[in-house]
C-alpha cells in the first residue's frame, strides 16, 4: 500500500521551497549600481546542506532538484550542472548525517567546507573541461570564504527562526 506523506514532511517541504525562493528573489534584487564588489554567500546551499543535515526526512530528492534547477535558469548558469554537483554533495551529506548526528557543531561546520569546497572544485573542473565560461577564481575563493562563513549563521536562523531541530535517535527512520 501507497503511503501518504506525512504533515511533517509536507510543512518541511512547503517551507524550504518558500524560503529557497524567498533566497533566489533576494539575491535577483538589483541592490548594487553595476559596481561588481565581493560576492555574496550561496545561501541557498548553506540552507539545503543545513536541513538535510538537521531533517533529512523533510527534504527530498525532487524538492532540492527543482530549487537549484529554478535557480539555474534564473541565473543563467549551465543548465543542470550546478544542479547535479548539489544532489551530489546534498545526498552524500544525508549518507553521512546518521554519523554525523552526535558530532559538536564545529566538525560539522568543518565538514561542510570541505563538502562546499569539493562541490565547487567539481564544478568548476567541468566546465573547464566542457569549455564553458568559468568566474575569475578569486571570486569563487571568495564565495566559498562568504559561503562557509555564512553556514553557522543559516544553522541558527534556522533552528531560531522556523524551529530547524536536528533529527533524534528515536525519530530516525
Amino acid at each position: 500500500m501507497i503511503q501518504l506523506p506525512s504533515r511533517d514532511f509536507i510543512i518541511g517541504t512547503i517551507l524550504f521551497l518558500g524560503l529557497a525562493m524567498l533566497l533566489l528573489f533576494i539575491r535577483l534584487l538589483p541592490l548594487s549600481e553595476g559596481i561588481m564588489g565581493w560576492p555574496g554567500p550561496d545561501l541557498g546551499l548553506a540552507l539545503i546542506l543545513a536541513w538535510v543535515l538537521r531533517r533529512p526526512d523533510q527534504l527530498a530528492v525532487p524538492v532540492i532538484l527543482l530549487a537549484v534547477l529554478i535557480e539555474d535558469v534564473l541565473l543563467l548558469r549551465p543548465l543542470g550542472l550546478w544542479t547535479a554537483v548539489v544532489l551530489i554533495g546534498s545526498e552524500a551529506a544525508r549518507a553521512r548525517e546518521p554519523r554525523w548526528r552526535d558530532q559538536p557543531f564545529m566538525v560539522e561546520w568543518l565538514r561542510v567546507a570541505m563538502l562546499i569546497g569539493l562541490m565547487m572544485l567539481g564544478y568548476r573542473i567541468v566546465q573547464v573541461l566542457f569549455v564553458v565560461p568559468v568566474a575569475a577564481l578569486g571570486q569563487v575563493i571568495l564565495q566559498y570564504l562568504a559561503t562557509v562563513a555564512a553556514y553557522p549563521v543559516v544553522v541558527f536562523g534556522a533552528r531560531w527562526l522556523i524551529g530547524l531541530r536536528r533529527i533524534g535517535h528515536g525519530e530516525a527512520a
